[in-house]
């Protein structure tokens, strides 16, 4: 009996499974696209309609004499994106590197080295887990503008590495305790340094993890709206400190009928996303393996 013959049909229902996944994930992200190609007059007719003229109402007018008429062109410069955008570029990869360095570096330090204060630090940082941004907000807010960081990069950025420590020590703790502690030994009977083996024995190491820290911390950096909407404030030269999605909220208020530009707002929103996972989705798939495996 030919056991691939018997398989045919579970594959086929696995395959087709997936399948239906993969349509319910995809079909919003490319019905938003194609519902930024319309204007305010095709939804007053149709809400689900195709655009009647797609360049032409997303493009339209001559970008080189500042004629903003299009629904990309119009939600950029209403959004501020040129500047909003270099903000959440920052913010994001600031705390992806500052979260994934930290975060193996206090791994290490709570799994392989020997200390009386390693339970109560770790259980700070799984109590950190466990609270809300929502929970935190009025603190955090009031000690912020306390020390005199309020409408500032750093106070935007110290609470973004804060929030992304819990999750990320504690996967990085559980990963490390699965390297054999022999490898650490062998390294102190030559004489090398905690930093020093945590720089070439242990970061190396910890490379599948850190892509799973750096996936949940870059997601939840870009698509983060309420703290830093919070912690900067809305005057003259807003843009100069708040990042993307608070550009993107400016067309859910005045503009509530306009669903063109909402929906061009949201797709340059979504265009960064979409280019990292092309660009890494390699890393990402070990990562998430490998992580989930060992972690």
């Amino acid at each position: 009996m030919d056991v691939r013959k018997t398989d045919a049909p579970a594959k086929s229902v696995i395959y087709f499974i997936m399948a239906i996944f993969a349509v319910l994930a995809i079909y919003p992200l490319a019905w938003m696209v194609i519902q930024s190609f319309r204007t305010t007059q095709e939804f007053m007719h149709s809400k689900i309609a195709l655009p009647v003229n797609p360049f032409q109402s997303a493009f339209r007018g001559n970008l080189a004499y500042a004629e903003w008429q299009g629904n990309y062109p119009y939600a950029w410069k209403l959004g501020h994106f040129e500047v909003l955008l270099v903000n959440s570029i920052f913010y994001t990869v600031a705390t992806v590197l500052a979260v994934v360095i930290f975060s193996a570096m206090a791994g290490f330090a709570f799994s392989k080295i020997p200390s009386k204060a390693t339970p109560g630090l770790f259980g700070g940082f799984i109590i950190g887990i466990l609270l809300t941004l929502q929970s935190i907000m009025v603190p955090l807010f009031l000690m912020v503008n306390a020390v005199g960081l309020y409408n500032t990069r750093l106070g935007i950025l110290i609470p973004y590495i804060g929030l992304g420590l819990p999750m990320g020590v504690y996967l990085s703790t559980e990963f490390v305790k699965s390297i054999p502690d022999a490898l650490i030994e062998s390294a102190r009977i030559d004489g090398a340094k905690y930093l020093k083996i945590f720089g070439s024995l242990i970061f190396p190491m910890v490379a599948p993890v850190a892509m799973t820290i750096a996936i949940l911390t870059f997601s939840g950096t870009w698509n983060e709206f309420m703290l830093i909407n919070i912690l900067a404030s809305s005057g003259n030269g807003w843009a100069n400190i708040k990042s993307l999605p608070v550009g993107i909220n400016m067309f859910s208020g005045a503009l509530a009928s306009d669903f063109g530009k909402q929906f061009a707002a949201l797709t340059i929103g979504a265009i960064p996303m979409l280019i990292f996972y092309l660009v890494f989705r390699k890393q990402i798939t070990k990562g998430v393996a490998a992580g989930a495996v060992k972690g």
